[in-house]
């Protein structure tokens, strides 16, 4: 990414607990923190607008950069609160959203039950039609049948589906995802139905899977394009909402949101397809991971965003994140491009609790933002990991304690020696204990995405962000046996900066499903052909200059009869016989480096090609970190900090005043405006022109 000042660049993300706003003036970064709104999300942000624009000193009409990182759709799907929506597929396909993969929720429950679709049965219709696996049509559609099928989803009454888990104030149906058989191949039926359905009913939504996701699976290409149907008009009118209050106070700057694979989208592109945000704000985050850490000279990551109510964690690979299209969010495997995160309920706000055989736990139940944790002073009662950590002396009671309540530490001890008496032990060795167990819990979540998937995590880097990240993240680190964790100055709101840093991105994909040895380079050029025509109109459209757009190549390919693919790069330039053989080469590369073995005389297949546009964005100019000062200028006091079962006299920085070029020897606290860093006896960090603390964790290299 280029870089090149802007007068006033700004991101906004939307936690669970707080809406964090970064803005970009001059090279001046301004951070502000906002309680989030969930029952009216916009507000939150036009709320912290409000506070930004008095901290940073700017006015609307100055902002040039607007970019936001959503949890609508996400929410959306978690709460099951999408609207009213039918499914329309090949006749005698009614049940494959039902059917779902093979695999059982929990193998060893006989009594585990699957998610409910997202159409209820009453609500899938099919129409006679048919194509072959190559496209051909082996039965025309009939058209009569479809608008039979209009007319009857447009006398469906909300009421005649009460098992639906939806949530609507509206009546009757408000969407419809069309899904028909092999229609990746040829998707002329579709459009016709689409086009049917379009002319009579005109108030409602439509989604196709052509144009969703034209891959093969059916389960996995029915509930994506349902879900997108479903969220529809969800996204419609929160974008819509959002787009008109931020003209009302006079931004004048293009409404982007980030998508779910780290690329931003206009405000038209999310309304049709809010799919593909569906971790919209956790892809900010690596983003921007990704970018602070490119600048401190790492590119093989381990990123943990740990916010108040769960731990985000991903890898990122030679400076790119991993992607993959199979991500659940909630009951449902999404098949669109995601930055691969792997979520696990353990927060700042997450609640320590005894199970029924006397073991100490912490979460998944979080106290959220009200009553949040006791040290808030709102009414919280149950401790939490937040009071854990303020309890062991790691942050500051006298900053951190609300000033206009009777809350004190004398009440979160009260609340950890309650505890305490369930466990037998002292309030200090239990606060110690719900810190082992949530460490335990994102260690486990932390090795999913390396050592589960063949990684070495000492040859990786530890980005931790969020406003509970960096507490956790150099005992974690110590304990994976990672060297280095990296702290980014705005660690408390990296994702809102990571909207900022990210480039306009679009996925297109085109399964083609056949035996490698009948692939012909002509068809292969042709369809990535096709394809990069659809991200050069996408990009014109964004306003993207030609000299600014880039593309990337992959295809899925896999050994004749295994389920699932490998994603191999495609070679830069000509398609043709050659780039074939080395493309089949490096998929048996990839296998062997995937798998541990591969067999260059098994048969391969084609299966998905896959190309990315992205059009570069110039990224924001950040001033460097003053050198001037000393280490010990930026020591705000000496306080008994424990860990384990010793206490320390530990002195607590000021991270505002440490120089660049600055070393810090553990065990220290190091304490910024929205975020903490607690480093542990043995530990060492240094200060870089950035402002990332680099932490040195003790491990041997």
């Amino acid at each position: 990414m280029s870089e090149q000042p802007q007068e006033t660049r700004v991101g906004v993300d939307i936690g669970g607990t707080f809406t964090d706003v970064v803005a970009v003036k001059n090279g001046e970064i301004t951070v502000t923190k906002t309680p989030s709104t969930p029952e009216n999300p916009e507000q939150g942000v036009l709320n912290g607008l409000d506070a930004s624009e008095d901290a940073a000193g700017y006015a609307p009409a100055d902002v040039d950069f607007f970019s936001h990182g959503t949890t609508v759709a996400t929410n959306a799907v978690l709460e099951g609160t999408w609207v009213d929506t039918a499914l329309v597929t090949t006749e005698g396909f009614r049940d494959a959203l039902e059917i779902g993969r093979q695999d059982r929720p929990d193998i060893y429950d006989f009594d585990a039950e699957k998610a409910e679709p997202v159409v209820p049965r009453d609500r899938r219709f099919t129409v006679p039609e048919r194509l072959d696996e190559r496209g051909n049509v082996l039965r025309e559609l009939d058209e009569d049948a479809v608008r039979e099928v209009a007319a009857a989803i447009d006398d469906i009454d909300e009421q005649s589906s009460s098992g639906s888990r939806t949530q609507s104030d509206d009546t009757g149906v408000l969407a419809v995802a069309v899904c028909l058989l092999f229609a990746f191949e040829n998707p002329a039926h579709e459009r016709r139905v689409t086009e049917i359905l379009r002319e009579e009913l005109p108030d409602v939504s439509v989604s196709q899977s052509s144009a969703v996701l034209p891959e093969i699976r059916e389960y996995e290409r029915s509930v994506t394009t349902t879900l997108n149907a479903a969220l529809k008009p969800v996204m419609a009118s929160y974008v819509g909402n959002l787009e008109r209050e931020v003209r009302e106070r006079g931004v004048d700057a293009a409404v982007k949101l980030m998508q779910s694979n780290g690329g931003l989208i206009d405000a038209d592109a999310a309304r049709s397809r809010p799919v593909n945000t569906l971790l919209s704000g956790p892809a900010g985050g690596v983003q921007g991971a990704t970018h602070v850490a490119a600048r401190a000279g790492y590119e093989d990551l381990i990123t943990m965003d740990m916010g108040g109510t769960s731990c985000d964690v991903s890898l990122v690979q030679d400076g790119e994140p991993v992607v993959s299209t199979d991500v659940a969010i909630g009951d449902y495997t999404v098949g669109v491009p995601m930055i691969d995160v792997h979520t696990v309920g353990s927060g700042g706000g997450s609640v320590a609790w005894v199970d029924t055989g006397g073991a100490l736990r912490v979460g998944p139940r979080s106290a959220g933002a009200d009553p949040g944790p006791i040290c808030y002073g709102r009414g919280g009662e149950r401790p939490t990991t937040t009071d854990a950590h303020l309890l062991l002396g790691r942050i500051d009671p006298e900053g951190f304690l609300p000033e206009d309540r009777d809350v004190g530490v004398d009440d979160v001890r009260a609340g950890f020696e309650e505890l305490g008496n369930e466990v037998g032990m002292s309030p200090e060795e239990t606060a110690q204990g719900v810190l082992d167990v949530a460490n335990a819990n994102m260690a486990r979540a932390l090795r999913v995405v390396s050592v589960e998937r063949g990684h070495d995590p000492r040859e990786f880097a530890l980005v931790a962000f969020g406003g509970a990240g960096p507490l956790h993240a150099p005992t974690l680190a110590a304990e994976l046996d990672v060297p280095t964790v990296l702290v980014p100055r705005t660690a408390g709101a990296l994702s809102a900066l990571g909207l900022l840093i990210s480039d306009v991105g679009y996925d297109y994909s085109q399964s083609m499903v056949r035996p490698w040895g009948a692939v012909d380079a002509a068809t292969v050029a042709g369809a990535f052909a096709e394809l990069r025509a659809e991200g050069d109109d996408e990009l014109a459209g964004e306003g993207i200059a030609p000299e600014r757009r880039e593309f990337e190549r992959v295809a899925d390919l896999r050994y004749a009869g295994q389920s699932f693919d490998v994603s191999v790069p495609v070679p830069d330039g000509e398609i043709d016989a050659d780039a074939l053989d080395r493309i089949e080469a490096r998929f048996h590369e990839r296998h062997e480096s995937r798998y541990g073995h591969a067999d260059p005389e098994e048969p391969v297949e084609l299966v998905t090609l896959r190309l990315h546009a992205r059009g570069v964005v110039d990224s924001p100019s950040t001033a460097a970190v003053s050198p001037e000062g000393t280490v010990a200028d930026a020591i705000a006091e000496h306080r008994e900090v424990r860990f384990d079962d010793q206490a320390y006299d530990a002195p607590i920085y000021d991270r505002d005043l440490l120089p660049a070029g600055g070393d810090i020897d553990g065990p220290a606290v190091v304490e910024g405006p929205e975020s903490t860093v607690v480093l542990r006896p043995g530990q060492s960090a240094e200060v870089d022109p950035d402002g990332t603390l680099v932490v040195d964790t003790g491990v041997e290299r």
